[in-house]
């Protein structure tokens, strides 16, 4: 009688880990990937003609054109690099207002230190 009951507990136990070790994949592995493409996606879906981008092979351009999910960027000053690529490659968006904000904090910044 009681080796069928320890049989019992035992198949309890192995399913409250199986349980613990499934739960465990969830929260920290497929909910963070889940949460970083959703805002991966909304930074695509906000992509605008003029933007600053980084590419996932590091450089960094300004969007000139944009499609379904290609995008063409402009690299550098010279206006003849032109380079198509997919909307996936893009890592960071940066917004032209960003730019002008982030200078005039950083022009604030100096007044304040010089007085």
């Amino acid at each position: 009688m009681t080796s069928a009951a320890g049989t019992g507990s035992m198949g309890i136990v192995s399913i409250v880990y199986i349980v613990l070790i499934v739960a465990f994949f969830y929260f920290f592995l497929i909910r963070p990937q889940k949460k970083e493409q959703k805002q991966k996606d909304a930074l695509l879906s906000t992509l605008t003609i003029g933007d600053s981008v980084l590419t996932t092979s590091g450089f960094y351009g300004v969007v000139i054109d944009i499609a379904d999910d290609t995008v063409i960027v402009e690299f550098g000053n010279n206006k003849n690099c032109r380079i198509p690529m997919q909307k996936a490659a893009i890592v960071q968006v940066e917004k032209p207002e960003d730019a002008v904000a982030a200078e005039d904090k950083a022009d604030d910044r100096k007044s304040k230190a010089k007085k």
